[in-house]
């Protein structure tokens, strides 16, 4: 869920102010507005050339691969997405579910692989394979088959590439083309090296498999769905009902059994992993040492309060407990664990202080020093130059708006900021980490991309997308809109970050959208690029409204303290640092106390919901999206950590959900939903549909047959984006 913040916002009318030039149809054209956006940028492995996948100018939504030659300098197609594969890609369900969890979106090329060496490169494309070796003509198919293989990729010295095909684990000789199948009781419930639902939705661990870096062994999971729920759902396309039986976790309810094993390759011997008496628990991360025989995991409780990062020697059959992390609300998950070239060390990101920083251990768990401190957070580890003994990490020791690049010293010592420019930072370091890509951008700067040394320094652009003449966004400046970025202080002396776009030309009283998403793990309010979100607001702020987020507490960068306030009391704290958004709102001369409406997709949606129910003298119009109604209807991963078991914590559940403040509704209000929606199941509207109904009380609805949680293409999201604005327009007179 935590990733849908960005993805549906707004709409259209024609109104008095309204721009020649902006849009909601020129916002979904091409070329993109945001002009030249690389994706997937990376450094290949022996440092000569930067990659990135870029959109096509006649469809920005259909992958090309592109390099940038570090030495000539100069920029060119590497592969044409159609000479690969042309025509509609078919996907399996499984992949359709994977991507919409991993937020890969469009066609062509959506994904590839370097090997270690650099000198190949690993297309997975509609479920087949393409393998090309620098100097050859064309690329190989190197996997060609009538089933749908999944998770393909690169063994860690490209000497294999590894897949899932119908639950089981595979593996193919490069050089041979002979195919090895490594599991065979894959069929049913039982899943061979695939993630189960919960630990890619929730967890962000999106494979169930892992070599070592010798590639003589691979680590595998097995998971057994048998005891989890089957519910029947539907997905209501326009010309058809597909009854789906979907094994969906609620909260409450039994996870799927999970098993740990390890297979050698060369023997083909397979040692199982004992994860202990407790089988309801979660396997959260899996990472190999150094040495190709231990290998560790992440061993996480039911309730998310105790973390174990455990060892087993393959040599040994042995293992025993690195560290642990606890804490009385929820432990976080991070992808922060490096184990050192040395083989005596690794680096781990622990919030034990109430903010995450980074600290040195030794490889039997002994604490050797912390590498980070203060009041602020480490967003993730980004390169570490064991040479030169020092971490390269993103953070937000400046503001909580920006994300910048440091360094510190394994040695310890100060932190060094090697980043510059305000704005927000996303650097992909190359393997020796001598020099990264640097994404940057702000809110009145679309996506930058520029190649620098270690320290910082400025090498070459890759796309320095200013905004000049031919620029698609140059003709929109003379009324461009630059939002505010600052802060308030509530009543009870907690701050808040907001963001404001106001109109150009003040004349009274103006309406006013708040846009939230409110919810854990997300934030609404940087100094960053906001994609079509951003423009939506610069035309919303264009037509007079003033449109407004804050990010009260639960939400990300904050700490731990500013997130665990919403521990089993989800829908209150939320909304009460929204309703003092409100109280700051009306305190502007130019804000019209009595047209303030509220939208938000997903967690957003939830918020929009449980503002308009409990605080109607606050929102007198609402627009929900994929909201979340119940929360026993939601998943055990993401739902218990944060509300506790609904068998235990029974009064949280009911007094998180929106139905027993729904008769409370005086506003106007419209839900949307995607009606084949697998995440935030369809259920949550229509249980809400039936009960305003049967509370007399009139909303509108608009539902998208055939559409998931993100409710993707380009002609629904002018429909959808047309369909918010006029219906903010209408209950505002916005004529």
């Amino acid at each position: 869920m935590k990733n849908f913040i960005w993805i549906l916002l707004c709409s259209l009318a024609v109104p008095v102010m309204a721009t020649e030039n902006l849009t909601i149809e020129r916002i979904f054209e091409s070329p993109a507005l945001e002009g030249s956006s690389p994706n997937s940028v990376k450094v290949s492995p022996d440092g000569k050339r930067v990659t990135f996948l870029q959109g096509k100018s006649t469809d920005y939504e259909r992958y090309d691969l592109w390099e940038y030659n570090i030495s000539t300098g100069k920029t060119q197609m590497l592969f044409n997405s159609d000479d690969l594969h042309s025509g509609p890609e078919s996907l399996s369900d499984e992949e359709k579910a994977r991507r919409e969890r991993m937020r890969l979106s469009g066609s062509g090329i959506v994904n590839y692989f370097w090997s270690d060496d650099g000198t190949a490169l690993l297309f997975p494309l509609a479920g087949d394979a393409y393998y090309f070796r620098l100097g050859d003509e064309k690329a190989q198919k190197i996997l060609d088959t009538d089933a749908f293989e999944t998770d393909i990729r690169f063994s860690p010295k490209a000497n294999f590439i590894s897949y899932v095909r119908e639950q089981n684990l595979y593996i193919k000789d490069i050089s041979t083309l002979t195919e090895t199948q490594l599991t065979f009781d894959g069929e049913g419930t039982i899943k061979n090296a695939m993630a189960e639902f919960v630990a890619q939705e929730e967890m962000g661990r999106m494979t169930g498999y892992w070599w070592s870096a010798d590639e003589s062994k691979i680590a595998f999971t097995q998971v057994d769905e048998s005891p989890v729920e089957e519910i029947t759902r539907s997905e209501i396309y326009a010309d058809s009902i597909k009854m789906i039986n979907q094994r969906y976790p609620s909260a409450g309810t039994p996870n799927v059994k999970v098993k740990l094993a390890i297979k050698d390759i060369a023997s083909g011997d397979t040692q199982w992993v004992d994860l202990g008496e407790e089988q309801d628990i979660y396997l959260a991360r899996v990472n190999w040492m150094k040495d190709n025989h231990t290998l560790t995991y992440q061993w996480e409780s039911r309730n998310q309060q105790h973390l174990e990062l455990r060892a087993y020697d393959t040599q040994s059959n042995k293992q025993n407990v690195l560290l642990t992390e606890a804490s009385n609300t929820w432990v976080n998950l991070n992808d922060d664990l490096h184990f050192l070239n040395d083989q005596k060390h690794f680096i781990w990101a622990s919030e034990k202080s109430g903010f995450k920083h980074l600290y040195l251990y030794k490889n039997d768990g002994a604490l050797v020093r912390q590498l980070t401190q203060g009041d602020w957070v480490v967003d993730e580890i980004e390169a570490i130059d064991e040479k030169k003994g020092l971490v390269y990490f993103t953070g937000r020791a400046d503001t909580p708006l920006e994300k910048h690049i440091y360094s510190v010293s394994i040695a310890g010592g100060d932190i060094l900021k090697i980043s510059q420019n305000s704005g927000t930072h996303a650097p992909s370091f190359s393997d020796d980490a001598s020099v990264y890509v640097d994404k940057f951008s702000t809110t009145n700067t679309p996506w930058q991309v520029s190649l620098h040394q270690a320290d910082g320094k400025h090498l070459a652009w890759l796309s320095e997308n200013s905004i000049k003449a031919g620029h698609p966004l140059a003709d929109l400046q003379q009324d461009w809109i630059e939002p505010t970025l600052d802060s308030f202080m509530t009543e009870d002396g907690v701050e808040l970050y907001y963001r404001l776009y106001k109109p150009k030309k003040i004349q009274g009283k103006h309406p006013v959208i708040v846009y939230v998403y409110g919810g854990p793990h997300a934030q609404v309010v940087t100094n960053s690029w906001g994609g079509n979100r951003g423009l939506l607001m610069q035309y919303w702020a264009k037509l007079g409204y003033v449109v407004f987020s804050v990010d009260n507490r639960g939400s990300n960068y904050r700490g731990k303290g500013f997130e665990d306030p919403l521990y089993k009391k989800m829908g209150s704290t939320e909304v009460e640092d929204q309703i003092a958004g409100v109280k700051f709102l009306r305190k502007l001369p130019y804000v019209d106390a009595q047209r303030i409406g509220i939208y938000g997709h997903s967690y957003g949606g939830y918020m929009s919901l449980m503002s308009m129910f409990k605080a109607g003298e606050y929102f007198q119009a609402g627009v929900a999206g994929a909201p979340v109604t119940d929360w026993s209807l939601y998943d055990t991963h993401y739902t218990e950590r944060y509300m506790g078991n609904p068998q235990q914590d029974e009064d949280a559940y009911i007094g998180s959900s929106v139905f027993p403040y729904a008769k409370n509704l005086t506003g106007d209000l419209m839900i949307y939903h995607g009606m084949a929606d697998d995440n935030v199941l369809f259920t949550n509207s229509t249980k809400l549909y039936k009960h305003l109904q049967d509370l007399a009380i009139p909303f509108e609805s608009m539902d998208y047959p055939g559409k998931k949680h993100s409710i993707r293409g380009k002609q629904t999201g002018i429909h959808l984006y047309h369909t918010i604005t006029n219906f903010f327009n209408r209950h505002f007179d916005m004529k």
